[in-house]
């Protein structure tokens, strides 16, 4: 790795470096009030020639800053005094460009005296000149009520905003000690233009939020192909997309009632969906006795389109007033909980709207569940699914012309257990008799009406729950027994827990002895807060014992949900947990009392990050529950969990990933996330504000997304219906 010393430079900074006039930034600079102040400049790695100034195209005079390849090459600029005031200014500010024809991620740290560190990243766009406001203390797009923030710079007044909507620590702002610009890792030398650097007294962040989303949801201040204009151009959009999906549906491969892949592998038809594996592979197979592969969306629903209002009125430019037709889109909501989810987050209770639901009736007229119900199949069908995913609309079971899937929500008031990865809540303590009770009344009433039905794939159980994760650090991989022994007596899970550890050990002393710890009576790891050891190799006991409790706790959670799902619907499909982070013992449980292993994976392939040799030891079936690809330049701010660079990126992403799981033989399906776009200033659960669809707000499919989507789903197809020749008198061998 290249590097250059460390070298300080005396240099003066001078106000009127830039031509651009900043609005009201010379009066709020506060150790820079004159155009000779100076401030201390030192560099690392970083070449900042004290001489050199230069032009850019815009006719500005900027200064040069140039980071060479290293860790973390950097400038820092700091007081000629003891610290800077900067008491009664709300952000700093710096005039800068990138000097590159790409983007730059640059950091931010801001000290003061007394140790506080507030710190930021900005993503540097390639163009003209702006300023670059900093806050002076800590904020997020969650403070606004959403996940991530509008795109940037923004332009106001004639000027060039960079805004640091993501700012994290404290500063004391009386006693500002230095600023430091950095670059992490840079491969190549990489450089920006710098200006005036100073504080400003408005950090802007108001007017940033403001006018945000036109009449229809979108972004007001973008603009791409698809974007809605008028009333007329979406009714005209929608009568030319049913002659598409006419056209696509005609087009479609041979199938049988259910979707089951015609003109290849045969097998016994049961009735109901089930698996079966054979000449090495997995299958999904449909009632009428055919190969499945199950391509399916999440979330086609009408129930995760709205968005709060209440307290930002000023983020929408055309909410419906009292009275007027659409405000019957209008609402009441209360989503303020305790999961990590929704830390930090405001605007999460209070008057919603739902723009998507203003736009059908824009396009098509009053409201018509069964019209949509029907249009949303077609379209489906179109473009080469087969299964509606999980938290789709229940209208959806009685349609009889799409299998559909099932959430098992459990929910109660049973104890839970805190393992430090609650993003959506503490684990259900399966020791607990109300967890039985509250699984058992769960899977009666969603089982209720759907027993004998043939279009139900399955069950799923719960999503992401906090099993723990593949880590080197054992409070991660171990998160569970570690929480658990943590508890109270009063927890279930504590009192098992410490039932096998009795049943092996009999006392303190044999305790103390397997652990290499000095437990002094057995009454002491009974206390809230009890330290339990972390796994080590002089003690493989620890390790051994974490296993086996994690196991343990698995083994009760996935027999008690597959003993009551047996019971009430015996004919479908226990698809498993949905696994985000997970453990090996979580894995091996699902196994033996699922049909199937799910995991939801925002990967480049979906084998990527699994525990593939686990995986075929265990040789069960494995769905992919969720996955996606998204992108910021359609609207919504966010680019999802699995992020490319823009739209026309999403569909050879999505082709990658299903041509991989054709690849896989243990994946029998891949369900997409989500239907719809999440709205740009956030969904109700959590403030995700994602362009993750296939549809946008407006109701518009993405038209170039949509068809690279359908011609990989046909494409697997014909990978899936293998030749009926190799099928002659092959015998399965795994079934269900």
């Amino acid at each position: 790795m290249l590097s250059t010393p460390k070298r300080a430079l005396l240099f003066p900074i001078l106000l009127g470096l830039s031509g651009a006039p900043l609005i009201a930034q010379a009066e709020t600079l506060f150790n820079f009030v004159r155009p000779l102040d100076t401030v201390q400049v030192s560099t690392q790695d970083a070449n900042l020639p004290s001489l050199t100034a230069e032009s850019t195209p815009e006719g500005e005079i900027l200064r040069r800053l140039t980071f060479n390849p290293a860790e973390r090459p950097s400038v820092r600029l700091t007081p000629q005094g003891s610290s800077w005031d900067w008491s009664n200014s709300e952000a700093m500010s710096l005039r800068l460009q990138s000097a590159q024809d790409w983007a730059i991620t640059l950091n931010v740290t801001i000290e003061s005296s007394d140790g506080k560190v507030l710190t930021t990243q900005v993503a540097l766009p390639a163009g003209p000149a702006q300023t670059l406001l900093v806050p002076l203390a800590a904020t997020s797009p969650n403070a606004r009520g959403m996940r991530a923030a509008p795109p940037q710079p923004w332009s106001r007044d004639g000027q060039r905003w960079l805004l640091a909507a993501g700012v994290s620590g404290e500063l004391d702002r009386s006693k500002v000690t230095a600023v430091t610009l950095s670059l992490s890792q840079p491969k190549a030398a990489q450089s920006i233009l710098l200006g005036r650097f100073g504080t400003a007294e408005d950090d802007q962040q108001d007017a940033f939020y403001e006018g945000l989303m036109d009449a229809y949801g979108q972004f007001s201040r973008g603009d791409w192909p698809e974007k809605v204009k008028s009333d007329e151009q979406l009714k005209t959009a929608a009568e030319k997309e049913q002659k598409q999906l006419a056209d696509w549906t005609a087009k479609l491969p041979q199938q049988d009632t259910y979707g089951g892949l015609l003109g290849g592998e045969s097998f016994d038809a049961s009735g109901f969906f089930r698996t079966e594996k054979r000449n090495g592979r997995w299958y999904l197979v449909s009632p009428e006795g055919h190969p499945f592969f199950s391509l399916g969306v999440n979330a086609v629903t009408l129930g995760q389109s709205q968005t709060y209002v209440e307290g930002r009125e000023s983020m929408f430019k055309a909410l419906p007033k009292e009275g007027e037709a659409l405000a019957a889109y209008l609402g009441q909501g209360d989503n303020r909980d305790e999961t990590g989810a929704n830390q930090g987050r405001a605007f999460n209770h209070g008057r919603w709207f739902d723009f998507y639901g203003a736009n059908l009736e824009r396009t098509y007229g009053a409201k018509d569940m069964q019209r949509w119900v029907g249009q949303s199949i077609d379209r489906l069908k179109a473009w080469g699914f087969n299964t509606l995913g999980n938290w789709s609309e229940p209208d959806f079971s009685v349609s009889k012309r799409m299998p559909y899937t099932l959430p098992l929500s459990i929910q109660g008031d049973f104890a839970v257990i805190k393992t430090g990865l609650d993003w959506w809540g503490g684990m259900p303590d399966p020791f607990d008799p109300r967890f039985a009770m509250a699984a058992e009344r769960t899977i009666a009433i969603t089982a209720r009406d759907h027993r004998d039905d043939p279009w139900l794939l399955g069950y799923f159980a719960d999503n992401e729950l906090a099993w723990g994760g593949h880590s080197d650090d054992p409070k991660v991989r171990y998160a569970l027994a570690y929480g658990t022994l943590r508890l109270t007596t009063d927890v279930p899970a504590k009192r098992a827990f410490l039932k096998l550890l009795r049943d092996k050990y009999r006392n303190q002393q044999g305790l103390s002895k397997a652990w290499g710890i000095d437990l002094q009576a057995w009454e002491l790891m009974e206390d809230p807060g009890f330290e339990p050891p972390l796994p080590s190799p002089e003690h493989p006991a620890i390790e051994e014992d974490f296993k086996r409790f994690q196991r343990y706790f698995a083994d009760t959670y996935f027999k008690t949900i597959a003993d009551s799902l047996k019971w009430h619907s015996p004919n479908h499909l226990m698809l498993g947990g949905r696994f985000a982070a997970t453990v090996p013992e979580a894995l091996e449980s699902c196994a033996q009392y699922c049909d199937v292993i799910s995991f939801n994976r925002y990967t480049p392939e979906p084998q990527q990050g699994l525990d593939m040799d686990l995986l075929h030891q265990l040789d069960k079936p494995v769905l992919i529950s969720e996955f996606h690809f998204g992108s910021r330049d359609r609207g919504p701010f966010w680019g999802g969990v699995a992020e490319v660079y823009k739209e026309e990126e999403r569909g050879p992403a999505y082709a990658n990933f299903l041509k991989k799981a054709a690849q896989e033989p243990l994946i029998v399906g891949a369900h997409w996330f989500q239907y719809l776009d999440q709205p740009a200033t956030g969904r109700l659960l959590d403030g995700e504000n994602g362009h993750l669809g296939l549809v946008a707000i407006t109701d518009r499919p993405w038209q170039g997304f949509v068809g690279a989507v359908r011609k990989a789903n046909l494409e697997l197809a014909g990978v899936i219906a293998a030749p009926a020749e190799k099928a002659k008198n092959a015998e399965p061998e795994h079934k269900r």
